[in-house]
């Protein structure tokens, strides 16, 4: 009886421990959906001889907090991996760290005093330390990518210097299939109010930082907080480091108060990773044409996401719609794609069907010259101008 019953018992840990495993499996899945129209979307040649042309770069995505999936491994869920990504022909992808989300998270108001991500953290078995530290959570997502780039034979390159960037990108020129990452952070509460994370992120590769997520924090005011507020004064001393790093300043989800106090400080280029623009899609975060030409004045750019909340409607259309409004703005060199690929998104393709929105460029009468500039030149401009030479010395 007592062997029978130590039998039940491991049978009920496995099953357990089965479930806990299963339960973010089945979050991914139903957050990051590709809804495919029930019509093919036809793809002319002249799109597929510009594409396989193309050095696309991607400005956000959120892989790294499903780490279930492996992101060297296809998958029949979410959006991208490694071998979607280069099947799309995505030279570079700017992989984002998510540390924490408030409960019944929307786009008009939250509070900070919840946490998505901490169940997320258990269920995924990630380092114990990252159950209540924000900063373990950016820690474990640079060694995550650090160790997929280590499993890939070569073919994920982690990208924090000009010379990686410039290395990668001639290895692709000589036709090897290769994707260059670089790491962002999605809202600056990982700081932990400590000033000194800065210096410690960029040592562990982060070349990019979004200052606020889906609510306040103690750097300044989300769009979709409390307070909207702008700068503390903890904030404009970060901005000062990431400047004098070279770290560039996110402003995707940013306050209008925070994005007028970050622009009349800035010295350096500033981004918006992933967002839309108001004139095409209203919305608290998309940005109106009088911040698409100042963020253009510093000479940054400004990623178009593929999202309901960026385009509204989630076709390669919209996306090219609000892409050509925002070159009209703010100059075809300051336009770049941000998709927030795996960001708790539905899209109508994933990263390998990236083609469908070089067809509706084509098809809103951009020129091959402006889609290059918009699905990857701009951006690897940009970080030629603000990536370190080589090496990870600071100043």
């Amino acid at each position: 009886m007592r062997r029978l019953l130590w039998f039940l018992l491991g049978i009920l840990v496995v099953a357990l421990a089965g479930s806990v495993t299963v339960l973010p499996r089945v979050v991914d899945a139903n957050m990051n959906r590709v809804e495919r129209p029930t019509t093919p979307v036809r793809i002319s040649e002249a799109a597929r001889a510009l594409h396989a042309r193309l050095r696309i770069a991607d400005l956000h995505d959120d892989l790294l907090l499903w780490s279930l999936r492996d992101p060297l491994e296809r998958h029949d869920r979410g959006q991208t991996d490694l071998p979607r990504l280069l099947a799309g022909n995505v030279a570079l992808q700017v992989f984002s760290t998510v540390s924490k989300t408030p409960r019944g998270m929307n786009y008009e108001r939250n509070d900070a005093a919840s946490d998505n991500i901490t169940l997320l953290a258990i269920t995924q078995r990630w380092p114990r330390a990252t159950w209540t530290s924000l900063y373990a959570r950016a820690e474990r997502a640079a060694h995550a990518l650090d160790d997929a780039a280590a499993r890939s034979d070569g073919r994920l390159r982690v990208v924090r210097t000009r010379a990686d960037l410039r290395d990668g990108l001639a290895a692709r020129a000589r036709g090897e299939q290769v994707l260059l990452g670089t790491l962002s952070l999605e809202g600056l509460q990982v700081l932990e109010g400590r000033l000194d994370h800065v210096d410690s992120l960029y040592a562990l590769g982060f070349r990019m930082a979004g200052l606020t997520h889906f609510f306040d924090n103690e750097v300044g005011g989300s769009a979709h907080g409390q307070t909207r507020g702008g700068l503390t004064p903890l904030g404009r001393d970060v901005i000062t480091r990431l400047e004098a790093l070279g770290m560039l300043v996110d402003l995707a989800h940013a306050s209008p108060a925070l994005i007028d106090d970050v622009l009349s400080m800035a010295k350096r280029p500033v981004v918006v990773s992933h967002t839309g623009v108001a004139a095409t899609c209203p919305g608290p975060r998309n940005l109106t044409d009088d911040q698409l030409r100042r963020i253009a004045a510093t000479g940054g750019v400004v990623g178009i996401g593929y999202w309901d909340g960026a385009v509204c409607e989630i076709t390669p259309a919209s996306v090219a719609r609000a892409i050509v409004h925002a070159i009209t703005v703010a100059g075809e060199d300051h336009v770049a794609l941000g998709s927030d690929w795996d960001g708790a998104v539905t899209t109508t393709f994933d990263a390998s069907e990236l083609v469908q929105v070089t067809e509706a460029l084509l098809a809103a009468g951009l020129p091959p010259s402006t889609i290059a500039k918009v699905m990857g030149e701009n951006v690897f401009a940009l970080l030629e101008r603000s990536l370190p030479e080589g090496g990870a010395a600071t100043p």
